[in-house]
């Protein structure tokens, strides 16, 4: 937040409307790129296009997290959620519905803008972020690259060796990425959670890796000596971060304002697309209060448009232009190949000498790695659980290599679009996990946690996810390098691009993706 408001105090930016009550935003009826969102695809495009000295206004649909509240604060704590938790929600809706089978962990709250959504549909629920930086305020900075062998087969027409010589490097680079200190993490009370796991799939034969994240370790051993205002280690984590986690609005998206070039305007949802008469592109946009009420409805005009709304916001955008004929020329597979990454949570129980600890950083660093396992490969983050006290309890996030795929389609009837996963199709991931979790829960002579997920018999959380992926995939529903198919200057720079599946935490192949398209386009499209 520092580094948009520093921005913003050197006179380098315009930064739009944060409710309906402030100020009205500067007017900006046309631009030469406008950028839908503000996640990581759409960061990169704006700083890209910022750089390349072309006027770009992005919209975003949240709000800039820039203002304390009423306890000094950005964002609310984890286990004190208020209306700064989630998105237009009379009570939260976390990951863990209860402990020891009672709801003790979701809170009444006031509707509001919070920083946090989880989007219903059918068989399945997405969790995204909302607000100036997207997923980056809410997820838990796993910035893990892929296999390149994986990578090659998702994107057999994308240059491995350039991605990984190149935008790879150039991604982790500016989103900031680094490595826990091994020493700090073999002593540390803050990480016992994770030993305790390590050892647990020792135990079964598996290998454990550490990964790499966006959190500042520097600050978080600051944290821990007591020198530096707890963030991570105060419980921060899925309903935003408030002092050590380099966000994009910290990153890409304050350099993208610092060029001048970059205008953004908040609490502005785009509702539709169509051509305009001058072959570019007119957006209409809902203007919302702090309450959700729409207070205008406005047009922007823009010669190229760059679409980084993630998944579920540009596949549902574009999937409605083409249906109801606002982009008819769309290709057909825009809405299909949308997968959930093979995700699933499961929980063990410990044994009581082998605890957890009362104290647990939010940051995860290390994944349970079984990914080269060919008759079930999975890669299995090791999840904090920051309650405040002893629990003897494992938590993961699986990744699993589940084959399945579902397509979004539009219902005239409701005028929504909508996603056609299955439970069985859930399964799969289920039945991968479980193979795994079985062979663990074997060796240690543990069994599963039933009382997290609100009911009585769910052990696997089967019906949300957190990596959404697919929808708009590259190569299908564009070309190489993100242009949609059948219309000129239409981009997608998200992890709609993303054939459903990448195997690891997908927001460091999402950005060195985007880092790939934007170059491309500046080098040989017209400049807009």
């Amino acid at each position: 937040m520092v580094a948009l408001q520093t921005a913003a105090a050197a006179g380098l930016t315009r930064i739009g409307l944060q409710s309906a009550q402030a100020v009205e935003p500067a007017a900006v009826d046309s631009a030469p790129a406008i950028v839908v969102g503000s996640g990581y695809g759409g960061a990169v495009a704006a700083l890209r296009l910022g750089q390349a000295g072309i006027r770009t206004v992005v919209l975003e649909m949240g709000r800039l997290w820039n203002t304390a509240g009423p306890d000094g604060k950005v964002f609310c704590a984890t286990s004190a959620p208020d209306q700064r938790s989630m998105w237009f929600r009379g009570r939260t809706e976390a990951p863990l519905a209860s402990f020891l089978w009672l709801d003790l962990v979701n809170r009444d709250i006031t509707p509001y803008p919070g920083v946090l959504d989880r989007v219903h549909y059918d068989n399945m629920s997405v969790y995204v972020g909302r607000g100036v930086g997207g997923g980056s305020l809410v997820n838990g900075g796993m910035a893990v690259t892929p296999l390149p062998s994986y990578f090659a087969e998702q994107f057999p027409a994308v240059d491995a060796a350039e991605m990984y010589g190149t935008y790879f490097p150039r991604a982790r680079a500016m989103l900031g990425v680094n490595t826990v200190d091994p020493a700090w993490f073999e002593s540390t009370d803050w990480y016992r959670f994770t030993r305790t796991s390590r050892k647990a799939a020792g135990a079964a034969g598996l290998k454990t890796t550490f990964v790499p994240n966006v959190y500042d370790f520097g600050y978080m051993q600051r944290e821990a000596a007591g020198t530096a205002t707890r963030s991570a280690l105060a419980g921060e984590v899925i309903y935003g971060n408030n002092q050590g986690k380099r966000s994009l609005d910290k990153t890409y998206l304050a350099a993208a304002l610092g060029t001048g070039n970059v205008t953004l305007h908040t609490l502005e949802k785009v509702r539709d697309i169509t051509r305009a008469a001058d072959g570019g592109y007119l957006l209409t946009v809902d203007r919302i209060d702090t309450t959700g009420a729409v207070v205008e409805t406005k047009q922007y005009g823009c010669a190229s448009l760059f679409l980084g709304g993630g998944s579920l916001g540009t596949t549902e955008l574009l999937v409605r232009a083409r249906d109801t004929g606002t982009l008819p020329d769309l290709d057909a597979s825009v809405g299909a190949g949308w997968g959930t990454n093979g995700n699933t949570m499961v929980a063990r129980a410990n044994h009581v000498w082998d605890t957890v600890g009362a104290s647990q950083s939010t940051m995860p660093v290390m994944g349970i790695d079984d990914w080269a396992n060919t008759d079930n490969p999975v890669f299995a983050e090791i999840a904090p659980l920051p309650i405040g006290f002893e629990t003897w309890i494992s938590l993961y996030l699986a990744i699993t290599k589940n084959p399945q795929r579902a397509r979004f389609t539009y219902d005239s009837a409701s005028g929504t679009v909508k996603l056609g996963w299955s439970a069985a199709q859930s399964a799969v991931s289920v039945a991968m996990a479980k193979k795994l979790f079985d062979r663990i829960n074997a060796a240690n002579a543990t069994i599963y946690r039933y009382d997290l997920f609100g009911s009585s018999s769910k052990v696997f959380a089967d019906d949300f996810c957190y990596h959404p992926l697919g929808g708009c995939v590259l190569g299908k529903a564009t070309d190489a390098y993100g242009r949609v198919k059948g219309y000129s200057r239409l981009y997608v720079t998200d992890g709609s691009l993303v054939p459903g599946s990448i195997g690891v935490n997908p927001f460091v192949t999402i950005t060195a993706l985007a880092e790939r398209t934007m170059a491309r386009v500046l080098a040989e499209d017209t400049a807009p």
